[in-house]
């Protein structure tokens, strides 16, 4: 078989391939010139310069696989790659190491001013008395997001006798134990920490993670660190908590927008930078060369691939049945991980009716990946869902049943975590996915998107109206609303789908009306 690599990777990783099948190296094509000869090829490597669009995948009649030396995907058209039955693999994990350590050199930069110790004494200047540093021994660190790169920060913080401490609702409580870290609330982990790092992805729900409310319950001595992605801190936020005095110092490698010649950190003093370092490693570089070659073989010997990022060809017979369901399964997961309260430990996915019948390993992965959405850039699939749910602790277990209570198919997740469990459900009717179940409660709500407050109260005269007061005084449009009562002037669910977020003041004011027990606004 042959394969093409377009970009320059590591040596190792080509030789790997050429041990096994012919390769060809040529950098530089134009997207016309990749189009006229990929159809010779099985397989093609590239980095973040080629561009993998539709017209190349149509063009690639042989291709089986094409393998990103690297973490994203974005310049690979991973749909069209999918209808073509082609897989698609990445290295999420080869760069973990080397962004862990970075994250490690940067706070101890940051704790002992290596950077301006340096740039004074290359200038003539010897002067130590205001660099004083700090000892990170016995020091507080807060971990946000014990994922992948997190983890590897604690053990390493761990050898530095540090005190460690983390927020990720996403990892079992034994998880965090084994790594020898301390799971607090989020308010918590600002209050406490010496140093905070951060380690999510960024993604609608963390773009601006971190912002002037989480700054202003830090103590005046915290030191920030964020090798993950620019924007999960709000940086005009980050600016004015420096400037004020109410942060000591920043270290940072990512930035909103890159290049970062004009960003705002860079105006400080109290800022260290490095250009996006985090994964500039050879070692890094080799290990996704190596990791891409090795999945790239393994495929075209007909395996399955460990980081494969969209989901396999699937028999026309499963994929008529089980596709229409892959939105639902979805949504069902992004909605219980937003109602779910403490540490998740155990996620049983329970399906009834006639999908029960066929192979559901995609609706698991859809499960699972609407589930870790908030902590995760993998894409979730087939392929690596348990891999990924118990690298962070999750246990996970699936239930059939071909007779299914009130529908023709319902898929039910339910989340158990330290506080206790959390159920939903949903199903496909008249082409759309349907929320029908939460908790205890039946109800039927179609998730188009937006805002929606989930409110668990008392069924009593006036509490609907006084919610509409509270939501019509800051100028909110309610476009929906469902009442689910398990008996009159019993416990109940209401819920609203609003035209725009309802501010934490607000969801304060309701969760203080007489009777309300929660009141939580979910994104769906």
């Amino acid at each position: 078989m042959k394969i093409l690599v377009t970009d320059p990777v590591a040596s190792e990783g080509i030789e790997i391939l050429r041990a096994q099948e012919h390769v060809d190296v040529k950098f530089g094509l134009k997207p016309d010139e990749l189009r006229d000869i990929i159809g010779d090829y099985e397989a093609l490597v590239v980095r973040s310069e080629t561009k993998v669009n539709a017209e190349v995948i149509e063009a690639g009649e042989k291709l089986q696989v094409i393998g990103r030396a690297g973490v994203g995907v974005d310049n690979i058209d991973v749909g069209a790659a999918t209808r073509h039955g082609i897989v698609v693999v990445n290295a999420p994990g080869g760069n973990i190491v080397s962004a862990a350590e970075h994250t490690i050199a940067l706070m101890l930069a940051l704790a002992r001013h290596i950077p301006e110790g340096h740039i004074r004494l290359k200038s003539g200047e010897w002067r130590r008395g205001d660099l004083v540093g700090a000892e990170v021994r016995g020091k507080t660190l807060g971990i946000i997001g014990l994922g992948r790169v997190g983890s590897e920060v604690a053990r390493r913080a761990k050898g530095l006798e540090m005190h460690i401490i983390a927020y990720d609702p996403f990892v079992s409580m034994d998880y965090a134990r084994s790594l020898g870290v301390e799971l607090v609330s989020w308010e918590q982990l600002f209050q406490q920490s010496d140093f905070i790092t951060v380690h999510t992805p960024l993604t609608a729900t963390t773009k601006g993670f971190v912002g002037a409310k989480e700054l202003s319950l830090v103590k005046p001595s915290v030191r920030i660190i964020n090798v993950a992605r620019g924007g999960i801190i709000d940086e005009e936020a980050l600016f004015q908590a420096l400037e004020q005095g109410r942060v000591a110092g920043a270290a940072v490698d990512v930035f909103s927008v890159e290049p970062a010649k004009d960003n705002i950190l860079l105006r400080s003093e109290k800022v260290i930078a490095t250009p996006h370092l985090g994964a500039s490693t050879a070692e890094a570089q080799r290990n996704v060369a190596v990791d891409v070659a090795e999945q790239i073989l393994t495929v075209l010997k007909g395996q399955p691939a460990r980081y494969a990022v969209n989901i396999p060809f699937m028999p026309p017979e499963t994929f008529i049945v089980v596709s229409p369901f892959l939105e639902t399964a979805t949504e069902v997961g992004r909605l219980a991980a937003q109602l779910a309260e403490g540490q998740m430990d155990t996620i049983t996915i329970k399906y009834e009716g006639e999908i029960a019948n066929h192979d559901l390993s995609a609706l698991k992965a859809a499960v699972i990946g609407g589930l870790l959405e908030p902590v995760t850039e993998e894409r979730v699939n087939l392929v690596n869902a348990n891999i990924i749910a118990q690298s962070r602790g999750l246990k996970i277990v699936e239930q059939k049943g071909i007779v299914c209570e009130n529908y023709g198919n319902l898929i039910a997740v339910e989340v158990t975590t330290s506080v206790g469990a959390t159920t939903v459900a949903g199903t496909m009717m008249r082409g759309q996915s349907h929320i029908v179940r939460v908790n205890d409660y039946w109800i039927d709500i179609v998730p188009t998107g937006g805002y929606w407050l989930f409110s668990d109260h008392r069924d009593r005269p006036g509490l609907i109206g006084a919610v509409g007061m509270i939501t019509g005084n800051v100028d909110i449009n309610i476009s929906f609303m469902q009442l689910s009562r398990l008996e009159p002037r019993g416990q109940a669910l209401m819920i609203l789908a609003l035209d725009e977020f309802l501010p934490e003041e607000q969801q304060q004011q309701i969760l203080a009306l007489p009777d309300v027990y929660s009141a939580k606004v979910v994104k769906l």
